[in-house]
């Protein structure tokens, strides 16, 4: 199956008029719009920070990656360099992941997969050995005693495994067979003000349910607005 907007043959490379700037084109959320307030009143200085570390609030950073891994990404070293990769279930999620991996300065390719999914992944790169460092321990993917959860990280996770839960939730699925990982990124959630349901592979998972509105407007804030590639249905709405 061909991935709509890149033809038959997968390149290293796509055109730059597929993929904008991830945060040149975004709309400004409402909560920066004429000093507006948030859609909810934050209750103690630990829910001020949310917003803080909200999506926009730093300038993309190879740390960001860590939000791939939170998911279903991947990452494996050969000497002294690594590369990431994450399959997707759909061309604009591609879409996204490159642009969002070319602003950190690594070159992406993709391929697809079977079951009309394709792997995204950087090439071999220095840049990324830190990366792995922190989380492989041996072929094993575990986060790191210190890992959280910044709106940038939650972007990216959400770019590549988010999926709506109608009619009032949200999934950010996980890595299927790293259960090792499951229940420290529980705990980042949580700490990030979105502490969520595990659903297990019988259940629809491996994922975390997201669900209330509290807890749903507080994605929405900290991802910020949907990439110029996501169809509007695939991301949590602005309140």
């Amino acid at each position: 199956m061909s991935l709509s907007g890149f033809g038959d043959t997968p390149k290293a490379e796509p055109p730059p008029a597929l993929f904008p700037a991830p945060e040149a084109d975004v709309p400004t959320p409402a909560r920066r719009r004429g000093g507006q307030r948030p859609p909810f009143t934050p209750a103690d200085d630990a829910d001020r920070q949310l917003v803080f570390f909200g999506a926009e609030a730093a300038e993309p950073a190879v740390a960001d990656l860590a939000g791939l891994l939170a998911g279903p990404g991947k990452v494996v070293r050969m000497g002294g360099t690594a590369r990431l990769s994450v399959q997707v279930d759909a061309a604009w999620r591609v879409h996204v992941l490159v642009a969002e991996l070319a602003a950190r300065g690594l070159a992406a390719s993709w391929e697809p997969t079977e079951g009309e999914r394709h792997a995204v992944r950087t090439s071999y790169t220095r840049v990324l050995k830190p990366l792995a460092v922190a989380w492989l321990h041996g072929a094993t993917k575990r986060p790191p005693a210190t890992f959280h959860l910044t709106g940038r990280r939650l972007r990216l996770w959400l770019a590549a495994a988010g999926t709506p839960e109608p009619p009032d939730g949200f999934l950010l699925r996980l890595g299927a067979d790293e259960q090792e990982c499951w229940e420290p990124i529980g705990v980042a959630l949580a700490a990030a003000g979105l502490s969520g349901e595990l659903l297990g592979p019988g259940e629809g998972g491996p994922a975390y349910r997201i669900t209330g509105r509290r807890r749903l407007a507080r994605l929405a804030e900290l991802v910020g607005a949907a990439p110029p590639a996501a169809p509007p249905t695939a991301w949590p709405p602005h309140p």
